[in-house]
This record gives structure tokens, C-alpha cells and sequence, in this order.
């Protein structure tokens, strides 16, 4: 280090203060990055001095290269991913557990992180419809919430079946039968890559034209089914927002002695408004349940959950002890997650709910829908093509030709008033908008509208 200590105060507020000038300029602000890729590399790789360097001078270059380089993705008009803009409270809370630099492992390691996590996730439980005695981990995302959800379903079913994965791996154990909708996120086939099942063991089922898996398609492949089984199904097609029909499925997977795994990255948040609730009907009979909180619930990243209706499962496959590692005795946050060293992630969530309300979380989820619908009503009274029933938060829109549609989706992330992403979906190029920041007003989208009708008309 310098000569010098840092003033700890000036240096935390002056970095606070540009976090929150960037925040204030989010209305405002040119969505697209205002430097592409190769100049913000350029900017950033500068040669790595001998001698130490005062950290406000750090700080301050590191604000001017960044700059460049910042996509307004907690702004109110991007629409390009399934992503939303993190709330002022479970900010500063996030800053506060930088500040703190708790490792959440463990309830000795931080009594404050533990506790957090465990009335955060009683709250996560009673606002998704979840049984109450589901345990819960604390994960990065959606990807870590479906491996770890799946790693214990692989250890249960193959437990019942007569082999302990815990002691003996994978070599030699029975098959088990896996199957999931054609319609699947792609983090469902990389986590089974991971747990050693192997892509080509992935059995599909038929999508009906929404999206949502085929039912009557499920039920004749499990027909005289015997063995480990288990079958994920999804809560908000990325493309359409389109759930699977949760409860029957979970019921007759349950005839078979399978595991239901639900992926409800985004779309189980239906459950905590009173108005979409059911159309995930049935939720709480599966067996896990994966989600985000920086999608749709608008925490920091990163942020993500995993529940299990079978606790002892879930931290035999995840848990581990060691000589030198002293416990409370009782479960442990780090038994749920596959994490050791872990952030305190769980008082932004903690602040995020408490700054919400139940009533907040619903405002959030219901506005979300109307302003999606609201894309989509005027793209329709455009002239352009709806392909999806908007159930949620996602619309997708053609101009044409996919070659046109390519175009505008182009010129509209240049022009810099909104940012959209494309997508494929029954092998035609679509605008894919997805509305999910809880700073997205009315006027926000009719903005975005006319920026993509200008793009549309520009030849």
C-alpha cells in the first residue's frame, strides 16, 4: 500500500456519490453504451504499475474508463433481457454488506448475513406460494438455483432407488430417466451437463404453440414409466412468458415417483399478485423451485434462489464439514448453496422486500403486465405482427421479413432511446421486449414505440 491511509469516509461517499449521479442520469440517458466494445478495452488495458496508488485517484480513473462502457440496463427502457433495475433500498444495503464484508457462509462466520437470509427467504416462501418448510439457498441466479435444485433431485431419486450418490458418484448407478419441454431455457441442459448426465440422456416434450409443455405429450411419454425420474418444467418461457401447467404436471410426475422441477427464473413471480396467480396454479406441489431476484423483484446482482421440498436432500447434496469449521450445530446457510465464501447478498434482498411490501412486489409484476400489453397494443395498431398471447411480461413483435426485423432491432439499439434484443421462436427472427423494471413508466414505452416505428419507416 501508499504512504498514505485512505480517508475510509471521503473515498466510500465520493464513490457513493457517483453511483448515485449514474442512478439520477438513468432517465435520461442514452440506453446503448456510448463506446463500442474495442474502445472500452483500449481504455481499461493500460500497463500495471510497480509502485501503489492513492485509491481516490484509483476510484476517480476507474469512473472515467467505465463510463464508456455502461449500458443503462437498470434504466426504465431497456427491454433487451429479462433483467431489472435494483431498488434504492436493497442498493445501499448492498453497499453497506461491501462495506461490512460479511462472508455469509455460516451463522458464526456473520450472525447479520444468516439471519437475512432466513426471514428473506420465510418472506420469498409466503410471497411465490411455496410450502413453508422448504429449505432455501441463497444462490448467484437461475443457473446455480437449477443445478443446485437438480444435483438434489438427481441425489434423492437415485437415493430412493436404492444408490447413494453421496458415497458411491455417479459410475455404475441406475439410469435416470430426464425429460424437460423443447421449449426449456438452455441453463436447464448446462446444469445437467454439469451433474453428469450428459446432453443426449435429455428426453424433450412437445411444446404446445405457446410454449408451454404439452401436457397430454408428458403424460403418454410416462406411460408405464418405471425407475429414477425426474422432469423439469418452467415458469416463463424466455420467448413468450407462456407457464407450464404446473399442478397437473406435478401431480402425474408424482405418480411415476419423479421429481418436479420448476425453473421459474421470472414467471413464478406471478404467484404474488392476485391477478396472474393462476396461471401458476399448483406451484407449490413440485418438489424444487429455482428463480432469480434480479430479474423481476429488481435486486442487485447477483441474486438468486433455490427451494426444496425436501430439506435433509437438499443439504446432503450440497453441504459439507471440516475439522476447522465451527457451526452453530443447526442448518446453515452455506448448506444450501454450492458456495463456501460467500457475500452477503441477503440483506439487499432483506432491504428489497421490506422497501416493497407485499403490496410493492404485486405493483411491480402487475404494472410490468400492463405496460407489456401496452407495447403491445400499440406495435398491433401499427400494423405489425404480435406472435405471442401476452400472459406476462414478454411481447414479441415482427417487422416483416426477418431480414427487416433484423434491421430494426439495429437501428433501434443505435439510436439510443430504448434497448431490444432479438430472439428466434418457431424458426422466425422476432423483437423480443421484455418489461421488467419497476422504474418503467407509460411514457417509457410510448417513447420506445415511436423509436422502433421511426426505425421501422426509416428505409
Amino acid at each position: 500500500m501508499g504512504d498514505k491511509t485512505p480517508d475510509l469516509r471521503k473515498l466510500f461517499i465520493d464513490a457513493a456519490g457517483h453511483a448515485a449521479a449514474y442512478r439520477e442520469s438513468l432517465s435520461e440517458r442514452r440506453v446503448r453504451a456510448p463506446k463500442p466494445v474495442g474502445e472500452v478495452r483500449a481504455d481499461f488495458h493500460r500497463p500495471f504499475g510497480d509502485a501503489p496508488r492513492p485509491a481516490d485517484e484509483v476510484i476517480e480513473e476507474l469512473v472515467s474508463v467505465a463510463d464508456g462502457g455502461l449500458v443503462a440496463t437498470a434504466g426504465p427502457r431497456y427491454f433487451g433481457f429479462v433483467v431489472g433495475g435494483a431498488l434504492p433500498a436493497a442498493t445501499a444495503a448492498d453497499i453497506l454488506a461491501a462495506g461490512w464484508d460479511q462472508n455469509a457462509f455460516n451463522s458464526v462466520l456473520s450472525p447479520a448475513a444468516a439471519a437475512a437470509e432466513e426471514a428473506a427467504g420465510t418472506w420469498l416462501k409466503e410471497l411465490l406460494g411455496i410450502p413453508p418448510t422448504a429449505s432455501v439457498g441463497f444462490v448467484t441466479g437461475a443457473q446455480a438455483a437449477n443445478t443446485v435444485g437438480l444435483a438434489t433431485a438427481r441425489n434423492h431419486v437415485l437415493l430412493q432407488a436404492g444408490w447413494d450418490v453421496e458415497t458411491d458418484g455417479l459410475t455404475g448407478a441406475p439410469k435416470v430417466r430426464i425429460l424437460a419441454g423443447e421449449e426449456r431455457h438452455a441453463t436447464i441442459d448446462r446444469s445437467l451437463r454439469l451433474l453428469g448426465f450428459g446432453s443426449a440422456n435429455l428426453e424433450l416434450v412437445r411444446s404446445a404453440p405457446n410454449g408451454a409443455v404439452d401436457l397430454a405429450d408428458l403424460r403418454a411419454r410416462l406411460v408405464d414409466h418405471v425407475g429414477p425420474l425426474i422432469v423439469c418444467l418452467q415458469a416463463g418461457n424466455v420467448n413468450t412468458g407462456a407457464i407450464d401447467p404446473l399442478g397437473e404436471a406435478c401431480e402425474l410426475i408424482h405418480e411415476y415417483g419423479g421429481w418436479a422441477h420448476v425453473d421459474g427464473a421470472f414467471g413464478i413471480w406471478a404467484s404474488a399478485s392476485p391477478t396472474l396467480r393462476d396461471q401458476v396454479t399448483g406451484v407449490e406441489l413440485a418438489d424444487s423451485w429455482g428463480c432469480d431476484g434480479h430479474k423481476w423483484l429488481n435486486l442487485p446482482y447477483d441474486s438468486g434462489f433455490v427451494f426444496t421440498a425436501h430439506p435433509d436432500s437438499h443439504a446432503r447434496a450440497t453441504s459439507y464439514s471440516a475439522s476447522y469449521l465451527i457451526t452453530s450445530g443447526a442448518p446453515e446457510p452455506g448448506d444450501f448453496t454450492l458456495e463456501s465464501s460467500r457475500r452477503a447478498r441477503g440483506l439487499a434482498v432483506w432491504a428489497g422486500l421490506q422497501e416493497l411490501g407485499r403490496d410493492g412486489v404485486r405493483e411491480i409484476i402487475d404494472r410490468c403486465c400492463h405496460l407489456a400489453r401496452r407495447f403491445a397494443v400499440q406495435l398491433a395498431e401499427a400494423g405489425y405482427e404480435i406472435a405471442n398471447e401476452v400472459n406476462l411480461n414478454q411481447v414479441l413483435v415482427s417487422f416483416g421479413t426477418d431480414q427487416e426485423t433484423d434491421r430494426v432491432i439495429a437501428a433501434t439499439q443505435q439510436a439510443g432511446v430504448c434497448w431490444l434484443a432479438g430472439t428466434t421462436w418457431n424458426d422466425r427472427h422476432y423483437v423480443r421486449i421484455s418489461v421488467s423494471n419497476h422504474l418503467t413508466t407509460e411514457s417509457d414505452v410510448d417513447r420506445s414505440v415511436a423509436a422502433l416505428l421511426a426505425a421501422a419507416q426509416t428505409t
